[in-house]
């Protein structure tokens, strides 16, 4: 299902660098959650808005074939004054593909599900790409989640 995002908004956090060119991503990823995690990246985040985490994926060199940048953090007020080494991406108004994936997130469903998602014919811009994590997914066992996909109008 499609849903319009009519405003652009922040989300800052800690990111990194990665691809999905011989399962890199599969050890970025997760290592990176672990870090955000353990570190208690959400306290950090003094300008955030709310606790609900967003993990997204932006600055694509081409496709989900090339290396992008994945981010995990908050939708923030402003950037100023963020933690150093944190970095942040405004995530710009437009079309994006609404997914629910409901399950245990230790069985892999967010990565089954982009598995899908890579197999869809959908006309994808590669701006902004992002899952949310809020109180529906707080019981890892029988979470909720939503993936937004940055499609053409």
């Amino acid at each position: 299902m499609s849903q319009a995002i009519s405003s652009p908004f922040l989300v800052a956090g800690i990111s990194v660098r990665t691809s999905n060119e011989a399962g890199r991503a599969g050890t970025d990823i997760p290592n990176l959650w672990n870090t955000f995690i353990n570190q208690g990246i959400v306290t950090q985040l003094s300008n955030r808005i709310a606790d609900t985490i967003y993990c997204v994926y932006t600055n694509y060199e081409s496709d989900y074939t090339q290396p992008y940048t994945a981010l995990i953090g908050c939708r923030v007020s402003t950037v100023e004054g963020l933690p150093e080494g944190f970095t942040s991406v405004e995530i710009p108004a437009g079309t994006y593909e609404e997914i629910v994936v409901k399950g245990n997130l230790l069985e892999g469903i967010v990565f089954d599900a982009w598995t899908k998602i890579w197999n869809r014919p959908l006309a994808r811009t590669y701006q902004a790409d992002f899952e949310v994590y809020d109180e529906k997914s707080a019981d890892s066992s029988n979470a909720e989640i939503k993936i937004y996909i940055g499609v053409q109008n």
